[in-house]
């Protein structure tokens, strides 16, 4: 059944790649659960002591916020920039493609430059390993969808769908991050409960949005890859969402229960 959605792998390469990526999404997010937390926004400054050696002392590093946001996502947005000069060619689904991861990597530049507001700062080492993660993602997103050029396509055609999904998903995660910009003002470091939009329901609906760019992609490009960093980028997700209604949970007495963390109703 899985195969009337999916283009036929490329080579065992590929297969090894996705499978790879999809581990290391769930272990990222399985990490958040247990308090191996990736340091920025609210858990930038966990466990300040662990480095132990010169070169961990270096990735224990800090930067400001916007720096470390603009680094975390520029190198994808430019890869995705870059795609359409090494990729010329190419059919719909594929230009489909390559202009989805660009405009998600360049909506969080301008997001980063222009909408957030920022308090605390981020750990080096997490900057590079999240901003690797994302370029090397937009890479070989576009790279396999590249390979399967002149491949026969799958039964059940998704990009049209997957199109809409997209849409929604980043229109939702681009409102979200407005309203959270709009909860203080440039002098204003604290944080507060969010409001407005769905964050009456859930603590992370931005989250919910962003896992929502991502299934979009994968219905655009039905590639095992794609679909399987969908899946893993929701469960890292999952795990970031708990554990940030846990840590609002513990900061205000007043924090209503019956928000969820990024399901509403359900989780």
């Amino acid at each position: 059944m899985f195969q009337s959605f999916v283009f036929e792998e490329p080579s065992s390469i590929i297969t090894a790649i996705t499978v790879v990526t999809f581990l290391f999404l769930a272990y990222l997010g399985f990490s958040e659960i247990i308090g191996k937390h990736l340091q920025y926004s609210k858990f930038w400054n966990v466990n300040p002591n662990s480095a132990s050696s010169h070169s961990s002392n270096f990735l224990q590093g800090k930067l400001s916020s916007r720096t470390g946001m603009f680094i975390l996502y520029a190198p994808a947005c430019v890869m995705g920039f870059a795609s359409f000069l090494l990729y010329p060619d190419g059919g719909t689904r594929f230009m489909m493609l390559k202009s989805a991861v660009t405009i998600h990597f360049l909506k969080r530049v301008l997001e980063v430059l222009f909408v957030h507001k920022y308090s605390g700062g981020m750990i080096l080492g997490s900057v590079l390993l999240i901003s690797s993660s994302y370029c090397m993602l937009a890479a070989v997103l576009i790279y396999i969808q590249h390979l399967n050029q002149g491949y026969t396509e799958p039964e059940i055609d998704l990009k049209s769908i997957g199109t809409l999904i997209f849409l929604v998903g980043i229109s939702g995660n681009f409102y979200h991050h407005y309203l959270l910009s709009k909860l203080r003002d440039s002098r204003e470091k604290g944080y507060k409960i969010p409001k407005g939009g769905l964050f009456s329901m859930v603590i992370c609906p931005h989250y919910l949005f962003e896992i929502l760019c991502f299934i979009g992609i994968s219905f655009i490009s039905q590639t095992t890859f794609s679909f399987c960093c969908a899946v893993g980028v929701a469960l890292y997700l999952s795990g970031r969402s708990y554990v940030t209604r846990k840590w609002y949970l513990s900061k205000f007495e007043n924090f209503p229960k019956n928000v969820k963390a990024l399901i509403p109703f359900v989780f």
